[in-house]
């Protein structure tokens, strides 16, 4: 069984900064790749950014230059550093697992991000 735990949501006014981590834990050693999808109220689930335990890493396009992802390994961690906060980044933000080129295996409980304008 795979546990994932988000942290480091919240509300933010726009412009600002937030970094959300995210731990693993359990039955991890199939997935290779992490990483971050979010969805705003009435939108689909999109995805963010990914990362493989070789560290490349994978962005949205709107989001390239303000969103950077890191993992830890040695933790089971993965980070996400979101400056130049905008309202429209407003969304439940959650953390994945997955088999490299595959879809999500895992998922957590999601952590909520609002931005104020």
């Amino acid at each position: 069984q795979v546990q994932l735990v988000e942290s480091g949501g919240g509300l933010v006014q726009a412009g600002g900064s937030l970094r959300l981590s995210c731990v693993a834990s359990g039955s991890i050693f199939r997935f290779n790749a992490m990483g971050w999808y979010r969805q705003a109220p009435g939108s689909q689930r999109e995805l963010v950014a990914s990362i493989t335990s070789g560290g490349n890493t994978n962005y949205a396009d709107s989001l390239k230059g303000r969103f950077t992802i890191s993992r830890d390994n040695g933790k089971n961690t993965v980070y996400l550093q979101m400056n130049s906060l905008k309202p429209e980044d407003t969304a439940v933000y959650y953390c994945y697992l997955s088999r490299l080129g595959a879809p999500p295996g895992s998922w957590g409980q999601g952590t909520q991000v609002t931005v104020s304008s």
